[in-house]
């Protein structure tokens, strides 16, 4: 009989150290989320942050070769037939 509650009393410290872990890994996942969650936020500003200077970057460019520069003289052509097309567009849907 004494063994029987050596062995009960052995299974209940190890489960409640077993417990404790679980609890300790359970916060440890909580914050490591938590942190994942902070990271991708501050990845998603990166890449917000990034598409808005390549945008004013193309504009820049664009501005550039409208002022007289030689270089991407026939990108602002293109780009100038493509807004050329858009308001033919435009003004042809409100004619209807």
């Amino acid at each position: 009989m004494g063994e029987l509650i050596q062995i009960v009393d052995s299974l209940e410290n190890k489960i409640s150290k077993l417990l404790h872990k679980l609890e300790v890994l359970q916060k440890t996942n909580q914050n490591l989320e938590n942190e994942l969650m902070t990271f991708k936020s501050n990845q998603e500003n990166a890449d917000k942050t990034v598409s808005e200077w390549e945008e004013k970057y193309k504009s820049l460019k664009l501005a550039n070769s409208m002022l007289g520069s030689n270089t991407n003289k026939t990108e602002a052509k293109l780009k100038i037939n493509t807004l050329i097309r858009d308001l033919d567009y435009c003004i042809a849907q409100l004619a209807e």
